[in-house]
């Protein structure tokens, strides 16, 4: 998946300025940058959600446009920051929406178990009778998770797209599930991309990370080579000393 040169606008105001970079096949790539640099309109547009003004997304090739809904479902998954939802759905049948794209192509029983492989994947199998609304902002991840898990599995050269997927999870879950969308990475040669707030953990868990500075792009490369103490201080306008321990780790 590539960004080429994209821009974007919102009324008068630039909030993209001509990015270009790859989400590659395998590999985790963070995304990272102030409130307000430009992360989540970037992760949209990969998506497909929003137009650029300029530029153009490329999925496997070819230009994002040329995807109809169903084939582009097929091949991305995305989880926002908030998916609210009020309805009494079980935790079991949220994660089995993410199979929608394959109706009348797999049968009833397979998307059960995939659903059933996602949810342990992102240990909330214990939470899949419980009704979503109920669960708490971490399960509640943990379950959306789950579901765009559901939507790509089995799927050659997808890309998961994720906004903040860790923000609600305690350490231990933040833990695990970096670690398993890695392992997926590189197991099934997904390529990943994560907006991020946490610098210790993209540079744990992420082979590439994307640097972003008032709608432009600071720094983009192996993540232990971008996310350097100098790197930090300047696109976050720290103070040096805050982040010096980052070149030592």
């Amino acid at each position: 998946m590539e960004a080429r040169k994209i821009s974007y606008r919102l009324g008068q105001t630039w909030i993209l300025r001509s990015v270009s970079a790859s989400l590659a096949p395998g590999k985790v790539t963070a995304i990272l940058g102030p409130n307000g640099a430009g992360k989540t309109s970037l992760l949209r547009c990969l998506a497909g959600a929003i137009a650029p003004s300029q530029g153009e997304v490329r999925l496997n090739g070819r230009a994002l446009a040329q995807y109809g809904l169903r084939a582009l479902a097929q091949k991305r998954a995305v989880l926002s920051q908030a998916v609210p939802i009020a309805f009494p759905f079980a935790a079991r049948e949220i994660v089995l929406m993410g199979r929608n794209p394959y109706v009348a192509e797999t049968a009833p029983h397979e998307d059960a178990q995939i659903a059933e492989q996602a949810l342990r994947a992102m240990d909330a199998w214990a939470l899949r009778h419980r009704i979503f609304p109920t669960l708490s902002g971490g399960e509640q991840q943990r379950v959306q998770l789950a579901r765009v898990l559901a939507q790509l599995w089995g799927e050659d050269k997808a890309y998961l797209l994720l906004d903040e997927p860790t923000s609600a999870l305690d350490l231990k879950h933040q833990h695990h599930v970096l670690d398993t969308l890695r392992r997926l990475a590189q197991e099934r040669q997904c390529g990943i991309g994560l907006v991020m707030h946490a610098v210790h953990l993209a540079r744990r868990y992420a082979d590439d990370a994307l640097l972003l500075r008032r709608g432009r792009v600071a720094a983009f490369g192996a993540a232990r080579t971008v996310l350097t103490a100098r790197n930090i201080a300047r696109v976050f306008d720290l103070d040096a000393k805050f982040v010096s321990d980052l070149d030592a780790a």
